[in-house]
């Protein structure tokens, strides 16, 4: 795990290609990293080539930044690319701390302390994190009411990255958590629904986080442009009012990699691009090359 300031150049590129012209098309996209105590974006922008006719922004119901495109020119081919300059300096998460609570205790604490809004935002079910008898019953063999907190979370994350095989396209977003303790295989947004569900299960509030993730290539081989991805993880509410951010993908908490864009409570709180198309096309293509590039410090 890297901890520490680290700074980084994320391009994120999405362009879809039509087989007829695409007469008009307005779209939303949470594409820019978030300000936080531990993220600093120094610069960031959304660019869409044709270029937009209108483009405005705001912070959306959870506080992403959130970036309206709205494109007239007729084209056969859309391309949105978001480029950001962003510093991380993340910390080791206190796991003895924590573990002065239970589960049970925990969850009795937040519940007692924090914003009310917050607990029931992050605690009932939404659309995609539904915590049925199944992610019950896989919660409680992890979780147990009398189990230290800290202690525990990290055991759920370890859990998660054993049980199931990270594989793509076996899973879509329509995919249900019991599908998936079925099957076994999906990829990180499915293990970060999976494992907001189960700290939801116990009385946990739990968000839906997604970002960016450094990564190197493998050894001897040169890094490729354009070959990264968007990756998401969970983030529990902590009785000292911070959220714990644990990646069940990799199995460990996160660290100065980990770039933040949006949280919400699932998946489709904070699609990174969606909208609304006008065109007689009967297909399209869609292609996405994310780059996330460390880059020096400054003096």
């Amino acid at each position: 795990m890297i901890h520490g300031p680290r700074r980084y150049l994320v391009r994120h590129v999405t362009r879809y290609t039509y087989d007829d012209v695409l007469e008009a098309c307005y779209n939303r996209g949470l594409l820019q990293p978030r300000e936080l105590p531990f993220q600093r974006v120094l610069s960031s922008e959304v660019v869409a080539t044709p270029p937009s006719e209108l483009v405005t922004t705001h912070r959306d119901y959870f506080g992403n930044a959130s970036v309206y495109l709205e494109c007239r020119t007729p084209t056969t081919e859309l391309e949105v690319a978001a480029t950001s300059v962003v510093q991380v300096d993340r910390q080791p998460p206190d796991l003895a701390a924590l573990d002065a609570w239970t589960v049970a205790g925990a969850a009795a604490a937040v519940a007692a302390g924090a914003d009310p809004v917050d607990v029931a935002e992050f605690t009932l079910p939404s659309p995609l994190v539904v915590s049925g008898p199944a992610v019950r019953a896989y919660a409680a063999s992890v979780l147990a009411p009398e189990r230290p907190f800290g202690e525990a979370v990290a055991a759920l994350t370890h859990r998660i990255f054993e049980d199931f095989r990270y594989r793509q396209g076996t899973t879509s977003v329509r995919t249900t958590l019991a599908e998936l303790l079925e099957q076994r295989q999906g990829v990180c947004q499915d293990f970060a629904h999976l494992a907001v569900g189960c700290l939801r299960s116990v009385g946990l509030p739990a968000r839906y986080v997604s970002g960016y993730l450094e990564t190197a290539p493998p050894p001897g081989r040169e890094k490729l442009q354009g070959a990264d991805a968007t990756h998401a993880w969970a983030s529990v509410l902590t009785p000292s009012g911070e959220w714990l951010d644990l990646d069940p993908t990799n199995d460990h908490f996160t660290d100065s990699r980990y770039i933040v864009t949006a949280w919400g409570r699932d998946f489709s709180d904070v699609s990174p691009l969606r909208g609304v198309v006008f065109t007689e096309a009967g297909t399209s293509t869609l292609t996405v090359e994310v780059d996330v590039d460390p880059l020096p410090l400054a003096d």
